[in-house]
């Protein structure tokens, strides 16, 4: 019997609550599915305050979709600095960054073309 895969819109759910549930702030989704040659469909970018921040931000969001949705990432890049990591859930790339490394390198300004929504924190 195959798994499942799970929706785009239930892991964006249980990514966006992983974040939530430890504070990550100023969370941001693009929609990159109208721009050709894009490597997915979706980013999702969020702020950690600290290197221990980003770290809880990052392992709660895996624990989250593990537990909900039975889904690991295909793979996790940035850990040990945790200044930017990313979270690699193949059609949904997730950013969490420290505040100055996030606007040193802008993703929202690269990726301008993406539909981008603001996503509330419900804290």
């Amino acid at each position: 019997m195959s798994k499942l895969k799970s929706t785009e819109d239930d892991l964006i759910s249980n990514i966006i609550l992983g974040i939530d549930n430890v504070k990550g702030l100023d969370v941001s989704l693009l929609d990159l599915r109208d721009i050709e040659n894009t490597v997915c469909s979706y980013f999702i970018v969020c702020t950690g305050s600290s290197n221990t921040h980003v770290n809880a931000i990052v392992s709660t969001i895996q624990k989250t979709v593990s537990k909900e949705l039975k889904e690991k990432p295909f793979h996790t890049e940035g850990n040990d600095i945790a200044e930017w990591v990313l979270i690699d859930y193949v059609n949904i790339v997730v950013h969490v960054f420290q505040k100055q490394i996030r606007e040193y390198y802008n993703i929202e300004g690269l990726w301008g073309d993406a539909k981008t929504t603001k996503i509330a924190s419900n804290y």
